[in-house]
């Protein structure tokens, strides 16, 4: 090893390979295949040490996987296999193992340090978290202490994730014990962080403006990889980073992209781009996550309903983005109620981006059934019911192109319809992924005006004209619905940040539109418990990271 050592004090000039690497839940192979040809690229560039990602060598989050017969032992057994290839430049790599205690959970999650073929020494997880779409102590046994690993004169305190967010970064305290403080109080040169931090808007700051307070406290720098990619609903940014004792960033990896990069601590700090918005970052999560999750599922392309609307705009643009324009289909179906207008501004769109496009007329669909039904609907007045017959008509047609030709349906639903119902189940619900489900409908705004900044992509009608089903004459959301400002703004007090109605009220909102919005999160539970999976964005998405029942009777 040549990392510039005086008396076992770290070297001010120490090159880290970050392998911030894009890996699959356990694809055991080709993740071990990452691993090793990042490790190989950087030691060429001259990295003195080499880090991954939080459990690389599986995949995160591996979840119940981890109890089926041979998962762990295969995880174990990469172990060794990597650790042939690995000279004398040093890994620290992220693994699952079974635990050597008698009692407890009987996994570990784990990180390696190998080093001349063979595994030097191997570090616990100590901090679990049971919040939010964590579920780890379901699964894994914490560390029984934490002490340095001793290499070439070299001291680190290996941490895993948890282990180094402070207290002043959760809502309260949640642990007795601070990983970092204990090691730093034991002698390290370096706090090494193998991380899998999934992504949600404004989080990538936060974490690294946590991280630069820890090293000034400790007075001990940090060098942090981040997982990269999308596995289910959670989105995984990347931004791994090299601090200073000092707290500076000195090195830095770019968000959403997977790299394989030398940084150095004796670097001079690079200037950060305070040009990239939140809404930037929104639509790379979303880029990102839907690339993953369709090509990590199978598919190789895409089909979704084009009405002309905003939603299914914003939606065909992350699919094109991120799949070719050329593996995505737009679909218009229009009815006796869509407007002309939404029907030029679905096929303007299917032309700008040159995504295959096609029209399904449902009227007369709609017709036949209406027809069919009309004896058991005698004396019936049309209501909503038929409102719903031209959703799920769409949804047929939709599911039957995907049967046909092995595309992936997308959903186009926004959270915001989503949180009040304002969506039909077995109809626009149709579908195996939900791209922008955890997108408000002022985000899905702010993020579409990001797209159009420098040409018009989505058609400005579509942004701009009232939003509308169009399921029967001059419908309008808000006729239902109030008002997006108030609504978008009631959802984030009641959903991400779970207060009562009361307090709601005490915000400024009107008690009955408070209480309104309340009952109708609470009585479409059943909805999105049969929702397709949505990608995260946001600090509260419906599913993984919200488990609400469907049969409660609180009422706030």
């Amino acid at each position: 090893m040549c990392c510039r050592l005086s008396n076992g004090v770290f070297g001010e000039f120490m090159r880290i390979g970050l392998a911030q690497i894009n890996t699959t839940v356990g694809d055991f192979d080709g993740n071990k295949s990452r691993i090793l040809e990042a490790y190989a690229k950087l030691v060429e560039e001259g990295a003195e040490m080499v880090i991954t990602p939080e459990l690389a060598v599986c995949g995160y989050p591996p979840r119940d996987l981890v109890f089926r017969s041979g998962f762990v032992q295969r995880s174990e057994a990469v172990i060794v296999e990597i650790a042939r290839e690995i000279g004398k430049v040093p890994l620290v790599v992220g693994f699952v193992e079974f635990s050597e205690k008698k009692r407890g959970k009987s996994l570990r999650n784990a990180a390696a340090v190998i080093v001349n073929g063979k595994v030097h020494s191997v570090r616990h997880k100590s901090l679990l978290p049971t919040y939010d779409v964590f579920d780890e102590a379901r699964y894994f046994e914490p560390a029984d202490d934490v002490y340095p690993v001793v290499i070439a004169g070299l001291r680190l305190g290996i941490t895993i994730c948890e282990d180094i967010w402070t207290d002043d970064y959760l809502e309260r305290p949640l642990y007795d014990v601070s990983p970092p403080e204990v090691l730093a109080a034991k002698g390290v040169d370096l706090i090494v962080n193998l991380s899998a931090s999934p992504f949600h808007a404004g989080k990538p700051a936060v974490r690294e403006r946590m991280m630069c307070q820890l090293a000034t406290a400790l007075c001990v720098p940090i060098a942090y990889c981040n997982a990269i990619g999308g596995n289910d609903q959670l989105v995984f940014d990347g931004h791994s980073v090299l601090i200073s004792r000092e707290g500076e960033v000195v090195g830095r990896l770019p968000g959403f992209k997977a790299v394989n990069a030398c940084r150095d601590f004796g670097a001079t700090p690079p200037a950060k781009d305070d040009s990239v918005t939140e809404a930037e970052d929104i639509y790379q999560a979303l880029v990102l996550g839907t690339r993953d999750y369709v090509r990590k599922c199978g598919f190789k392309s895409v089909v979704l309903g084009l009405s002309g609307g905003i939603d299914s705009a914003i939606t065909a643009v992350i699919a094109a983005d991120a799949l070719g324009a050329e593996n995505v289909t737009g679909v218009s179906m229009p009815s006796l109620f869509s407007s002309d207008g939404s029907k030029d501004d679905a096929r303007d769109l299917a032309e700008k981006l040159g995504i295959h496009y096609c029209t399904v007329p449902i009227e007369p669909v709609f017709a036949s059934l209406k027809s069919q039904l009309s004896g058991v609907f005698a004396d019936k007045k049309e209501d909503i019911t038929e409102e719903n017959m031209q959703s799920r008509i769409r949804g047929l047609i939709l599911m039957s192109m995907s049967n046909k030709f092995g595309h992936l349906l997308l959903t186009t639903g926004n959270k915001s319809e989503l949180a009040v119902g304002y969506c039909t189940i077995y109809g626009d619900m149709c579908g195996g992924l939900a791209v922008i489900s955890d997108l408000p409908k002022l985000r899905v705004y702010e993020v579409s005006r990001w797209i159009n900044r420098e040409r018009e992509i989505i058609p400005w009608s579509s942004i701009e004209k009232p939003p509308s089903a169009e399921l029967r004459p001059d419908q309008k959301d808000q006729d239902t619905l109030p008002p997006y400002e108030i609504l978008d703004g009631i959802l984030e007090l009641l959903v991400e940040q779970h207060l009562s109605v009361r307090e709601a009220v005490e915000r400024g909102y009107n008690e009955d539109t408070v209480r309104w919005i309340a009952q109708k999160i609470d009585i479409n539970e059943w909805k999105r418990h049969q929702a397709a999976p949505g990608l995260r964005v946001t600090t509260k998405a419906f599913g993984v990271g919200r488990r609400v029942p469907i049969v409660h009777r609180f009422k706030v």
